[in-house]
């Protein structure tokens, strides 16, 4: 399937382009592959650190689930700001306007608001900024990003020595380790049965990652998970106080602990090799002494 004549819409319901030339450098790439470009973010409307006032965030993303001649729906970049308007969103009109929402980091907010509020999916995958505009984007995120749009299985495979061997079926979801964390006892977080559960985070030291985790699962939001998936967790830095406290020292307690496998090597985070993950689809995951594969059916496409 060709990327001609589909629309997709620009919406910033987080941030602002660091760098408006660099956006329409994206864009203009995105036009030259055939897709139909409606950007209803505007970088002259930018306020404090978002992209533009939680009134005009809220707005573009509504006008452009309304948008007749959309497709699909990115988000602009993530950093913060959905948190703000989470319950003005319109959750039933953004699932009855059958548009497919993608986004990752600040955006978990929303793939979580919206399976929790109307049970339909979304994607956890890349973003305008950076993945659009760099100067040399990365084939894998971008296929990834149009092989699972067009469906309808879509496959990922993650490589990595020491997990455990499982074979297990469940609903995919997760996202950003901290904004899930922030949802915890709120509407907003999903009550997943059978769950397969995939977490990503930056510039969090182990002992944040272990204790956010550990939040979750004493909120109740791990019953019933059939495993955890984890995905990127870089740009921290240790320190001599640490003491051997390392990631892998956090892994064993956390494989120690925890009722459900957990399993390393998901291409997914703030990576610039990012798979794209159907939020609320229906996975199988695999693996071996060598990786795992994690195949997903079930969910909306072009």
């Amino acid at each position: 399937m060709s990327t001609q004549h589909i629309g997709i819409a620009i919406a910033a319901p987080g941030g602002y382009a660091l760098d408006d030339a660099l956006l329409a450098r994206g864009i203009a790439r995105l036009e030259q592959q055939g897709c139909v470009v409606h950007n209803y973010y505007d970088g002259a409307r930018k306020h404090q650190r978002f992209a533009g006032t939680d009134d005009d965030r809220l707005a573009q993303l509504h006008a452009a689930a309304r948008d007749p001649d959309v497709q699909v729906v990115v988000a602009l970049r993530g950093q913060y700001g959905m948190s703000r308007i989470l319950p003005r969103i319109d959750f039933p009109s953004m699932a009855a306007s059958g548009k497919l929402f993608v986004g990752y980091s600040d955006f978990t907010a929303f793939n979580c608001g919206l399976l929790a509020a109307t049970g339909a999916k979304s994607f956890a995958g890349p973003m305008m900024c950076d993945d659009f505009i760099r100067d040399e984007p990365v084939d894998y995120t971008l296929r990834q990003f149009w092989d699972c749009l067009r469906g309808p299985t879509h496959q990922v495979r993650g490589e990595a020595a020491g997990n455990p061997a499982v074979d297990v079926t469940g609903t995919l979801w997760g996202g950003n380790l901290a904004m899930l964390a922030h949802l915890a006892g709120t509407p907003y977080l999903p009550r997943v049965d059978g769950g397969i559960l995939f977490l990503e985070d930056i510039n969090e030291h182990p002992y944040r990652v272990e204790r956010m985790i550990l939040q979750l699962l004493y909120a109740g939001a791990l019953d019933g998970q059939r495993a955890l998936v984890l995905g990127d967790f870089s740009g921290y830095r240790l320190a001599p106080t640490d003491n051997g406290y390392d990631f892998d020292t956090m892994l064993a307690y956390l494989r120690a602990t925890l009722p459900m496998p957990v399993l390393t090597g998901l291409p997914f985070g703030h990576v610039r090799h990012r798979c794209t993950l159907p939020f609320g689809g229906m996975a199988r995951l695999v693996s071996d002494s060598t990786g795992f594969d994690l195949t997903v059916s079930d969910y909306p496409t072009l």
